[in-house]
């Protein structure tokens, strides 16, 4: 099977698991600290949001609803910080913004590897898509 193809099967399997474990982790009270080499919390915010943007790329393909998907994708991340304040935790410009620029960087590089490989689209959509 082409590696197009398995990342695009692997992202429309793991897109809403995705979109469920960071919603999780942004409204959760108490979230779990990660330790890693990246232990900065915007890293962690730049990464889960680059993470469901290139998936979305990946499923979608390269098509006008890509851009809505992707506005999306980056309206559920203002709507969880504002939300974090009604579970006592502290919503912050800056995760909005490491979120924003993690869909951006994710919509491009899986952007890139599609226009690089020139696979045929995962979803059907219709002929004015």
């Amino acid at each position: 099977m082409h590696l197009v193809k398995i990342l695009r099967v692997l992202s429309l399997w793991l897109f809403w698991p995705g979109v469920a474990l960071i919603a999780w982790g942004e409204l959760t009270p108490h979230p779990p600290h990660l330790q890693g080499p990246l232990d900065w919390d915007k890293a962690d915010h730049f990464i889960a949001y680059f993470g469901l943007a290139s998936m979305a790329t990946m499923i979608l393909g390269l098509r006008p609803r890509l851009a809505a998907a992707i506005a999306g994708v980056i309206f559920l991340s203002g709507a969880l910080e504002i939300l974090q304040a009604f579970t006592g935790r502290d919503a912050e410009i800056l995760d909005f913004l490491a979120n924003s620029l993690g869909a951006l960087s994710g919509t491009l590089i899986a952007a890139t590897i599609l226009l690089l490989f020139r696979d045929p689209v995962l979803v059907a959509g219709s002929a004015s898509d």
